[in-house]
Order: C-alpha cells, then sequence, then structure tokens
C-alpha cells in the first residue's frame, strides 16, 4: 500500500481538529474572559530504510541515511491568557482583573474554581456569587440595606449604610496566580481547574504578587481576534485541500498500476 494514503490521512485529521479549535474561539468570541485555544503538532515516527553512517564499502560510511516519515499528530492543545479588551458595563457588581491572576470560587462538589470572568452577582443571602451561582472566595456578603458598593484597585470591598457617614468594609477579594496556567483544565462554564501541569495556586490581594489590579464597573471580554482566526481558517482549509490531494493522487497512482 502506497504509505501516502495514511501520511495524508494523519494530516487530513490533525487539520480537522485545528478547524475544531478555531471554530471554538469564534464560537466564543462574546464570552467573558475567554482565552484562545490552538493545537500544536508533532511529527510521527520515520521508518528507517537506511541508517546514517552505516558502512558503504570499504572503510567508507553513508554520509546521510534514508528515512520515511509516517505522518502527522496532534500533540497538545495550547491555551494562550493574553489580556481581554475590558468592556465598561456601569454595573457596581462587574470586576475586571487587569493583569494576571484568576477569581477563586466556590464549586459545587467543594472544590475550588478558577475564573476571569468577573460579572458577578448577589444570591438571595446578599453574597457575591457568579452568574452561575458560585460563590466567590472568600465569601463577601453584602447587607440588604446597603445603598452603594465599591471595590478597590487591591480588592477591598466597602458599602454605605443608611445613617453612617462612613464606609464599612466588608473583606478582601483575592487572586490566586499560577506557575503554568496554561496547564489549567478548562471545565467549560468559565471556569478552570488546578493540575499537576499548572502548579499549586498561590492567593494574594490584588496588585501584589505579581497578580492584576482590579477594575470596577468592567467585564474583561474574550482575547479571540476574529481576523486572525479567519486567517488560520483559510490556511487550515487549503492545508486540508493539500492533504486530500495527496490522496487522491496516491489513489490515481494505484489506479494506474491495475491497469498494467
Amino acid at each position: 500500500m502506497i504509505r501516502s494514503l495514511w501520511i495524508a490521512k494523519t494530516g487530513m485529521e490533525g487539520q480537522q481538529t485545528k478547524l475544531d479549535a478555531i471554530s471554538n474561539n469564534l464560537a466564543n468570541v462574546g464570552t467573558n474572559g475567554f482565552k484562545r485555544a490552538g493545537v500544536q503538532f508533532e511529527d510521527l515516527m520515520y521508518q528507517n530504510l537506511r541508517q546514517a553512517g552505516a558502512a558503504n564499502g570499504e572503510q567508507a560510511q553513508l554520509p546521510t541515511g534514508l528515512q520515511v516519515g509516517l505522518g502527522v499528530r496532534v500533540a497538545a492543545s495550547t491555551r494562550h491568557f493574553g489580556q481581554g479588551s475590558l468592556q465598561q458595563t456601569g454595573n457596581n457588581l462587574d470586576i475586571a482583573i487587569s493583569g494576571q491572576g484568576f477569581f477563586q470560587i466556590q464549586m459545587p462538589d467543594g472544590s475550588t474554581g478558577y475564573t476571569r470572568d468577573g460579572a458577578f452577582r448577589l444570591d438571595a443571602t446578599g453574597q457575591l456569587v457568579t452568574s452561575a451561582g458560585h460563590a466567590v472566595m472568600p465569601g463577601i456578603t453584602v447587607p440588604a440595606d446597603a445603598t452603594s458598593v465599591t471595590v478597590a484597585p487591591d480588592g477591598t470591598v466597602n458599602v454605605s449604610l443608611p445613617g453612617q457617614a462612613g464606609v464599612q468594609a466588608l473583606g478582601q477579594i483575592q487572586l490566586a496566580g499560577f506557575v503554568n496556567p496554561a496547564g489549567l483544565e478548562p471545565r467549560g462554564g468559565n471556569v478552570f481547574a488546578e493540575t499537576a501541569a499548572s502548579g499549586a495556586p498561590n492567593a494574594a490581594a490584588p496588585g501584589a504578587a505579581g497578580l492584576g489590579a482590579l477594575q470596577q464597573g468592567f467585564v474583561e471580554g474574550s482575547n479571540v481576534n476574529v481576523v486572525e482566526e479567519l486567517v488560520a481558517m483559510i490556511a487550515t482549509q487549503r492545508a486540508y485541500e493539500l492533504n486530500s490531494k495527496a490522496i487522491q493522487t496516491s489513489d490515481q497512482m494505484l489506479q494506474r498500476l491495475g491497469q498494467l
């Protein structure tokens, strides 16, 4: 069997996976805090038909070998954590991170999730939660009679209460940083989970330990660049077509052999 059939097959499968990643990026272009993804390829093992440096007659060595590649495969998915654009909303409970770091949220199973989506709300008890109802850690509970809520760049949450001249501090929102954020596991719902590859989280106040500051009244948009994704889509389509052309050419060669 002609090797090019199987080699081109691996190329088409790889480009299909890349197109899946591009499609997911474009689908989430309006998702708060979404980080664009990609794929990395690596070549498969080689069939060594002639070893480089092997003996070639008396006192002579082959200067080069003869290897035939067997295709390509998707080695890993990538996640690009560049800053998304900050969009002003005017909602006092919308908080964006300007810089590195993640909000910490309490998941239903008791574990800690990490997100860049700062479109927060208050639940029935006045606790600060995500749009999915997950509590922000450490817990912040706003009194029902509070007239205003302010969040400082360092995460300090203050409220104004009726009959009081000053403000009352409710607590401080902390962020978590990772040595390798690309190693985080996406769980859906704008939530990431810690893995052995990401390393343990380093929690600190916003603006400290290399973490970003908070911006009240803003949300972070997706960092997907539509133009770049469309260009990548065209390049992926062309690569897919070239691999399909290799299969077509191999098929024509087999047809010619059958006619001999």
